[in-house]
């Protein structure tokens, strides 16, 4: 006898013997013996399986790796003293050697461009079922609108005052900041630039073009999306994990009529009046610093106010609240929708919420400037 062990042993005619339980409780020991058993097999002719007792999927893997794949075939084929079980789990593993050495090649056939292509692609796809998903919902909540809108014994005021305190309402003290120091600032900048030129008084002309048309409703819809989305999917995605939804669904009533039309409802009316108070709210912090910094009074600055930057920009800007309003709401209640039975996915759709709310905040805006500027508003 030249070598011997609990697992293998090899005698004087060259022939190594497979002996033991090649399984997964003698892993750790089975490793220890591949230095071992791979200097018998340097010395041996045959390999021999009479002796095996058992062997799993670990043992085959294991064993594979230290008879070496081709040399194992060999064996496969010659030997008939290997039970049919062992042999049908050994040309298993074999496979999945095969397999995976084809994925690996097949994955270097495709260069770093040919990858980021097909993630492109898979994103595109993506994107395109997102927005198909989007605006299907929002037909829901549209059509449901209507119909409620013709039953008013099917209106829910309490829930659509509710939803406006929480928010929007109680919202207007960080909005009233916020727009206050932005419009300071904005005063403050354009005052720095046009003093240069002698014409500090257009500083009245900037801060009510920014506010009136953009800034005042573009950072309200921002907070409110950042805000108020972000309550509306963590609201509804954990009514979701409680199984609440699927209650209200067994007992006939309309999710949409109860969780989602109250809040649309309710953003439909607070956001108008929050993106007043914000123009307002930015238009004294341009005010403030024009009064303080450049000596210009307050009535000469609502005046110029009136008299050159004029109403129409204000309706412009008004006139995007609304389709904010919608945006935020049927993408918070949609998230709020998505959410699938674990806390992880509450968290990252209620972060899809805000993301999402925010870009097409912003995309939205982007594309209605470029309409109201070739419609000449």
């Amino acid at each position: 006898m030249v070598t011997a062990s609990s697992y293998f042993k090899c005698d004087d005619h060259a022939r190594l013997s497979i002996t033991g339980d090649w399984v997964l409780v003698n892993y750790q020991e089975l490793k220890k013996i591949k230095d071992s058993l791979e200097q018998a097999l340097s010395t041996t002719e045959t390999i021999d399986f009479s002796e095996l007792n058992q062997m799993d999927t670990n043992g085959a893997h294991l064993l594979i790796k230290m008879v070496g794949e081709k040399r194992l075939m060999e064996v496969l084929e010659q030997d008939t003293s290997l039970p049919p079980a062992f042999r049908h789990l050994l040309l298993a593993v074999l496979q999945s050697f095969d397999e995976a050495k084809q994925q690996q090649i097949d994955k270097k056939k495709y260069n770093a461009v040919a990858v980021w292509l097909d993630r492109m692609g898979r994103r595109t796809i993506d994107a395109k079922n997102e927005t198909v998903r989007w605006l299907s919902f929002f037909g829901s909540i549209i059509e449901n609108m209507l119909l409620t809108f013709l039953q008013p014994n099917k209106w829910r005021f309490t829930s659509v005052v509710a939803h406006m305190d929480s928010s929007g309402f109680q919202a207007i003290p960080i909005i009233i900041l916020l727009n206050f120091m932005v419009g300071a600032v904005i005063a403050f900048l354009g005052a720095t630039v046009l003093e240069q030129f002698g014409a500090t008084i257009f500083t009245v002309h900037l801060v009510g073009f920014a506010f009136m048309r953009e800034f005042g409703v573009l950072l309200t819809a921002i907070l409110i999306a950042g805000r108020t989305a972000s309550a509306f999917a963590a609201h509804i995605g954990s009514m979701r994990l409680n199984e609440e939804v699927d209650a209200l669904k067994v007992s006939g009533v309309d999710p949409l009529n109860i969780l989602v039309l109250p809040r649309v409802t309710a953003l439909l009316v607070s956001l108008p009046l929050l993106t007043f108070i914000a123009i307002v709210a930015g238009i004294l912090g341009g005010m403030v610093v024009s009064v303080f910094m450049l000596g210009i009074s307050p009535t000469l600055f609502v005046d110029v106010l009136i008299d050159k930057v004029g109403l129409r920009h204000f309706l412009v800007g008004m006139s995007k609240a609304p389709i904010f309003a919608v945006i935020i709401a049927t993408t918070g209640c949609l998230e709020g929708f998505k959410v699938q039975g674990s806390a992880e996915s509450l968290g990252q759709r209620t972060t899809a919420s805000v993301v999402k709310c925010i870009f097409l905040v912003i995309l939205i805006d982007a594309m209605l400037a470029l309409f109201f500027m070739e419609m000449g508003w």
